[in-house]
């Protein structure tokens, strides 16, 4: 009798709504220091202008780590090199041991801006995550740096990693590439989203992982991270995918943002945007 009343209370609570806001777990970005989360494609003078400003002016000591592309293209290609920065180092390994060795780290130690390029996310996850490059990555925030990234170089900075399978990057949840670097946490990113057609693709993500906040991003878009807040930048748009939010009038499950919106990562609401933070010197 006492087993028969314990599996009717268990069926009991198993019977009673659960509301999304109770799974939850709060979204934030780095306690100091800035991310530059970008979707993708061409890299507009906005976008470039920014990275700039937010890491010193175009003398800045920045990394670049090409890492997730299949090959290690010419410094000299770099979109920041053709915007006019002067003092940019490439950094890349396939090779754990490299990626905790001093020689390695020395140019994070010293950079107050670190660039990660795109190309496929388990080639990140393979030779940073972990290591005591990611770490001198969370110390440049640490110091109040700034780590942009683009396509994959996006995704790598949230804590939940989607598109991370070897196999091919449609697929969105793979087992053993689920970790990013979680600079923002309890988050997942996606990119090239409207260009590529993947609106709907964090839909699932979010269905299995709600409590998780989910953002995507379109091409030469980005998100400016700073704190718990972010500012979109860029000509295209950004979407939302919160567990909380279920249908919306247009019957999608996310919702967009714009150029000039802000959103609150912990509260997951939209809000006004604070006035800039003039630049210590031109940046263009």
């Amino acid at each position: 009798m006492r087993l028969l009343g314990l599996l009717l209370f268990a069926s009991a609570l198993w019977a009673q709504p659960v509301t999304n806001a109770a799974v939850h777990s709060p979204g934030s970005g780095p306690a100091k220091g800035h991310l530059m989360v970008i979707g993708g494609g061409a890299l507009g003078p906005e976008i470039l202008s920014r990275f700039a400003t937010l890491a010193g002016g175009l003398d800045a000591p920045i990394v670049v780590i090409p890492t997730a592309g299949e090959t290690v293209p010419p410094l000299a290609r770099h979109p920041l090199i053709r915007h006019g920065f002067t003092n940019v180092v490439q950094l890349h390994t396939k090779d754990r041991a490299e990626a905790n060795s001093p020689a390695f780290l020395a140019p994070l130690r010293a950079a107050k801006g670190v660039f990660i390029d795109g190309g496929r996310q388990w080639r990140l996850v393979d030779s940073y995550l972990g290591t005591k490059t990611q770490k001198e990555l969370e110390n440049l925030l640490a110091r109040g740096g700034v780590i942009a990234g683009t396509s994959a170089g996006a995704t790598i900075q949230g804590s939940y990693l989607v598109r991370g399978a070897r196999e091919g990057n449609t697929i969105m949840m793979a087992k053993g590439y689920e970790e990013g670097f979680g600079f923002l946490r309890n988050v997942a990113v996606d990119q090239h989203l409207i260009a590529r057609k993947r609106e709907n693709d964090l839909v699932p993500v979010i269905a299995l992982k709600p409590e998780l906040l989910g953002i995507g991003i379109d091409e030469g878009t980005a998100i400016v991270v700073t704190g718990n807040t972010f500012e979109v930048i860029g000509p295209s748009k950004v979407a939302i995918y919160d567990s909380n939010y279920g249908v919306g009038p247009d019957g999608k499950q996310y919702y967009w943002l714009s150029a000039g919106d802000c959103f609150a990562i912990t509260a997951r609401v939209k809000q006004s945007c604070a006035p800039p933070t003039p630049s210590r010197r031109s940046a263009q």
